[in-house]
């Protein structure tokens, strides 16, 4: 039987197969980029860094992976769609730096929570960016973070600097504790046996962990949208044969993935600006 490390190497591999999704042949090539110096942190992290050629001070995109790596196949999946949207990207690293190659067997290594801000950092000191207008986007396990890093709290007090909107593609919701600061959307399968509809629902609609109510009125409201017949990774075009990890469905579905494609760019520009139109 093929070991945990083994299965974690073909999903991988599976993610950086044909991964890109509506191609943007005239997206502006990228660079690999310090997000930090080395001498500011013994963890410094790195991304890629997407910038359009329009002029002056652009909205901007924090791209966060999920538990089994794969930022380079994020910024081919998703940053190259963005930046000819009108947006910079930067999709981070949180692997390399700490030799980690998957987190999936557990939560987000602590030292992980504050990156979203440190990418923050770094884009707001760039000319090119507008510093009142960036997001972040997370994917699963990236997706919670994306999440933590907008929930009232520590992490989200932390920053000088502000996100101003968020989106979590079919991220683990069991755990948020607190409202919203920035408008949030979220976007999951409805079959998706991994991260729960349900538990999303339950935050979405003000409720705890075990189905009791918050306090209402808190907070900014949370936009939620389930797609039907949609498992987990519905938006990797790579797995359209499904796969089984850690005993979880994930399976690329072609409605989900366009539909959030729509979602994505409408909650954007409604959000940080941009393009209005799709191209």
């Amino acid at each position: 039987m093929p070991s945990l490390a083994r299965i974690a190497a073909i999903i991988a591999a599976l993610l950086t197969g044909s991964a890109t999704m509506c191609p943007a042949a005239d997206a502006p090539e990228g660079r690999l980029v310090e997000i930090e110096n080395p001498l500011a942190s013994s963890q410094p992290l790195q991304g890629y860094l997407r910038q359009p050629r329009d002029a002056g001070a652009l909205p901007a995109v924090v791209l966060l992976h999920g538990c089994n790596g794969g930022w380079r196949q994020l910024d081919e999946r998703w940053g190259k769609l963005l930046v000819s949207w009108g947006y910079v990207t930067l999709a981070v690293d949180r692997f390399g730096p700490r030799g980690l190659t998957s987190t999936c067997a557990g939560g987000p290594p602590p030292a992980t929570v504050f990156d979203a801000y440190r990418a923050l950092d770094f884009l707001v000191q760039q000319s090119f960016v507008d510093r009142d207008r960036v997001a972040v986007i997370g994917f699963s396990q990236g997706g919670l973070l994306a999440l933590n890093s907008v929930e009232r709290g520590t992490i989200e007090r932390a920053s000088n600097d502000k996100f101003r909107a968020a989106i979590a593609f079919y991220p683990p919701c069991l755990g948020i504790k607190d409202s919203m600061t920035v408008p949030t959307l979220i976007l999951i399968g409805e079959l998706d046996d991994w991260t729960l509809a349900t538990e999303c629902r339950n935050l979405v609609e003000g409720r705890d962990d075990y189905g009791i109510s918050r306090q209402k009125g808190l907070g900014v409201p949370i936009e939620f949208i389930v797609y039907p017949g949609a498992y987990h990774a519905f938006d990797v075009p790579s797995l359209a044969t499904p796969v089984k990890f850690l005993g979880h469905r994930l399976e690329f579905n072609q409605a989900a993935r366009d539909q959030s494609v729509d979602a994505v760019h409408k909650f954007l520009y409604a959000t940080i600006g941009g393009q209005e139109k799709l191209q």
